[in-house]
């Protein structure tokens, strides 16, 4: 099945290889039923007037078809970062069998105990794809897609042997969002555009390479066979990122809490788990496309997010509003997430559509259960204290960076 890939495509899985020797652990035997016969009967729907239901290239005639009964075999480029282990987790508890395959060097901070029922195998994706050679497996979740090349080396190895392919993107294909409501079919940049500012330069690197490395899948695979979810920025339980974790720190000790830009714009993020369990849920169902994988359900200002946040614990806080954008600038407050400063090109950040994506089974957690779990993992043995230490004492740091920013405008009066 070769599709065209008319609409080009972009969360944020920086994982790196190295060349080791290859290693197997023996998945575990016991798997439970997955679906009912009503789930596997509805599943069925999306295909109806497929292209998928009719006769197929030659050449790929050998392949089963997309939608399997009863588990899957699903292999993760990548898996031990922050999505992967939460991916392995449902996938286990809906009776799929897991193949992880990394460099071996990044240990996971959740779900440890479920990485003695997997098989894993260790390679690097820029030059030793050995351990993938003369396999089969169901479906292929790409989380470590992080050049072009990495991409189309691992499709073209496994299109004959595996039937689906997702590819983890992200939003930032969308970059400059200088439009609202985007949609999965937006026209993306492909290439870096010239005389840029210097600043500019990484949001259009990651931006293009994602688009990119969908549109490599996608030529490999053929759209009937390519899944590709753009998230929006993930939250949750073993994020490495940190950008979240003022929130949960901060509203569990109570103080003065800043509530920075216009009260009334919108924000958006997503629960590394919502969208980790939907992954496995397009997978089971063979639902193949592009979705951007963006929440919340409804539209959410800041201060609702925050409020929202702050249900999760019982805490006596001072809300301060600083809804002065040249003073935030001022004092270099331009990110603290899921806020943005806004401008020009991030007009349409927070304005990405998930209609298509909510009915093909998107669901969301409540806020205060994400920053809940999230404050919970954080303060567990999963975090060394010197992480801790780190980003809460550093003068660099979003809350030491919030502290100033509150005293400089409390002595404007």
């Amino acid at each position: 099945m070769k599709g065209s890939f008319v609409r080009v495509l972009l969360n944020l899985n920086y994982i790196f290889y190295s060349n080791t020797n290859n290693m197997h652990k023996k998945p575990n035997s016991s798997r439970r039923a997955f679906l009912s016969k009503s789930v596997k009967a509805s599943a069925l729907l999306p295909f109806v007037g497929s292209p998928l239901l009719a006769s197929c290239d030659t050449s790929k005639a050998a392949l089963p078809t997309i939608k399997k009964e009863g588990p899957l075999k699903i292999l993760i480029l990548g898996g031990t970062s922050f999505l992967g282990p939460h991916q392995i987790k449902y996938a286990l508890e809906r009776g799929h069998q897991i193949t992880t395959f990394t460099r071996g060097k990044t240990k996971p901070t959740v779900h440890t105990e479920l990485f003695d029922q997997i098989e894993m195998l260790v390679g690097d994706r820029n030059d030793n794809l050995e351990a993938l050679k003369n396999r089969e497996w169901d479906a292929v979740i790409d989380n470590s897609g992080r050049q072009v090349a990495w991409t189309k080396a691992t499709a073209e190895l496994l299109k004959d042997k595996v039937r689906l392919y997702l590819y983890t993107s992200t939003v930032s294909v969308y970059y400059p969002y200088y439009t609202t409501n985007l949609k999965e079919d937006k026209e993306l940049v492909l290439a870096i555009p010239k005389d840029i500012e210097e600043q500019e330069q990484r949001y259009y690197d990651y931006g293009v390479m994602k688009a990119n490395s969908e549109l490599a899948a996608s030529s490999v695979f053929g759209k009937d066979r390519t899944i590709v979810v753009r998230p929006t920025f993930m939250t949750g339980p073993a994020d490495r990122t940190d950008r979240f974790m003022y929130w949960p720190t901060r509203l569990a000790k109570g103080g003065n809490i800043i509530l920075p830009g216009n009260p009334q714009s919108l924000i958006q993020y997503i629960d590394v788990r919502d969208i980790a369990e939907w992954m496995i849920r397009l997978l089971e169902k063979g639902t193949t496309g592009t979705f951007n994988g963006v929440g919340p359900a409804s539209d959410m200002t800041l201060p609702a997010y925050v409020y929202g946040a702050h249900a999760a614990f019982g805490t006596k806080v001072n809300f301060i509003p600083v809804e002065n954008l040249t003073f935030l600038k001022e004092n270099s407050l331009f990110f603290l997430a899921p806020w943005v400063l806004p401008g020009e090109k991030f007009k349409g950040m927070s304005r990405v559509n998930i209609d298509k994506s909510v009915v093909n089974g998107l669901t969301y957690r409540p806020l205060a259960t994400t920053i809940k779990d999230t404050h919970d993992w954080w303060y567990s043995n999963a975090v060394t204290q010197e992480r801790r230490d780190k980003f809460e004492q550093s003068e660099k740091g979003s809350i030491r960076q919030v502290e100033s920013v509150l005293k400089a405008w409390s002595s404007r009066g």
